[in-house]
């Protein structure tokens, strides 16, 4: 019997995004989102990873100051990183936080 290797959601979106890098702000925007309406940080620090894999973790971790580890450590999902890493994550990847008025 061989073994079959399936891909996992998390590689399926980071392929994806790797072919569609357009559709990553709308993806953060959506993510961002959702995340103010049920406050699931564990699934905002999933996606923040997808996208993370996708831009380079070692080029994000030299850009944001923060090991590889560290950041790696910061999007798992058991990762609670403070507020300045999150927006150096943010800021590395090209967008920034802003607050909006909530509709």
């Amino acid at each position: 019997m061989s073994k079959r290797n399936y891909r996992t959601l998390d590689k399926l979106e980071e392929n994806y995004f790797r072919e569609h890098p357009e559709e990553i702000e709308i993806y953060l925007k959506e993510i961002f989102e959702l995340y103010a309406e049920d406050g699931d940080s564990a699934v905002l620090l999933a996606s923040l990873r997808v996208i993370a894999k996708v831009k380079g973790i070692s080029a994000l971790a030299k850009e944001t100051g923060m090991t590889r580890q560290g950041l790696q450590k910061a999007l798992s999902s058991k990762g609670n990183p403070r507020l300045d890493n999150v927006n150096a994550i943010i800021r590395s990847i090209g967008f920034q936080l802003v607050p909006q008025r909530r509709v």
